[in-house]
């Protein structure tokens, strides 16, 4: 979907399309923890593998239903393809990874919410990839939103940088693959619009079922403990469906759907996943956690708002 200036000063509107965006970012927030309940059943790479070839399963299936989609992919740059995809693959085993070598499902909130970093990246990174034009504001609102990983990683402490770099010392690994996963996705938003252009989608279809093999041939190689239970199974199969899902219904809100309204809500997903997470794993944060959640929601909103209309859509 091309926006116009004109289309964008229209009231926000609430059609099948825009919901259809809506209900991609309810799908996406239950990631942090289904991804966390099926790794500590399986391991980490088994729980991505399992995930993602139920994903790209059902993104091939996808394809052979809709030759339209298949159309649009084979004019898709090879430069696109390549890099995005390792970007894509990247952001998948990253994130996985990220969750399961957190120590208890405490940590693996803080872990998902050092990932959510990726919604003020990506606007910066746009500035810096595709020449898009930021009033000031970008700049207290990626200020707020590293605050808010802070106070949440620290859970009240000083927000200094040795506070923060103490928590982090206790597990870096997992920590410094979160920031690698947000850094991997905010490249691979950026990426896709300047290689593959506005007009043409698609190649996601395509990413699925690739990092599902590529976390396979991983998990292959490194045997990990752990059984395929019937909850274990069934989790892997409503994460794979809830991750396609999300990405066709996003793609249809973006061609035909209020762009804008669903930019906006989707840098509410750090606080929706945050609930579902705590909800699903019987976890309960402190007051410190939710604060720098909001932070996180607020400086990525205050960041998003601070480009340009014709560049947010």
């Amino acid at each position: 979907m091309t926006a116009t200036p004109g289309s964008l000063g229209r009231r926000p509107r609430l059609d099948r399309a825009t919901l259809c965006g809506l209900g991609a970012i309810l799908l996406w927030s239950t990631t942090i923890a289904l991804a966390r309940s099926l790794t500590e059943q399986v391991g980490r790479l088994a729980a991505a593998a399992a995930a993602q070839l139920v994903a790209g399963a059902l993104a091939l299936a996808w394809l052979a239903f809709a030759p339209r989609a298949l159309g649009e992919i084979r004019r898709l740059p090879r430069r696109y393809l390549l890099a995005c995809g390792l970007l894509f693959v990247l952001y998948m085993l990253a994130f996985y990874l990220a969750l399961g070598l957190a120590e208890d499902r405490r940590q693996a909130l803080e872990v998902g919410l050092v990932n959510y970093l990726w919604c003020p990246l990506t606007i910066l990174f746009s500035l810096l990839l595709l020449g898009t034009r930021a009033r000031f504001l970008a700049v207290p609102g990626m200020l707020l939103a590293l605050l808010g990983v802070c106070l949440g990683m620290t859970q009240g402490a000083v927000a200094s940088w040795s506070s923060f770099a103490a928590n982090a010392a206790g597990n870096p690994a997992a920590y410094s693959l979160a920031f690698v996963a947000a850094l991997s996705w905010a490249l691979y938003s950026n990426l896709t619009r300047r290689l593959a252009g506005g007009e043409v989608r698609g190649g996601v279809l395509l990413f699925l079922p690739a990092s599902g093999l590529v976390l396979l041939a991983l998990c292959l190689l490194h045997p990990e403990e752990g059984a395929f239970t019937a909850r274990a199974c069934a989790e892997a199969g409503v994460l794979g469906f809830f991750t396609a899902a999300g990405y066709v219904l996003w793609d249809h809100a973006m061609r035909k759907g209020d762009v804008v309204l669903v930019a906006a809500c989707s840098y509410f997903t750090p606080l929706l996943a945050t609930l579902v997470a705590c909800a699903y794993l019987r976890v309960a944060p402190g007051a410190w956690f939710w604060a720098g959640c909001l932070l996180v929601v607020v400086g990525s909103f205050l960041t998003w708002s601070a480009v340009t209309e014709r560049a947010r859509a």
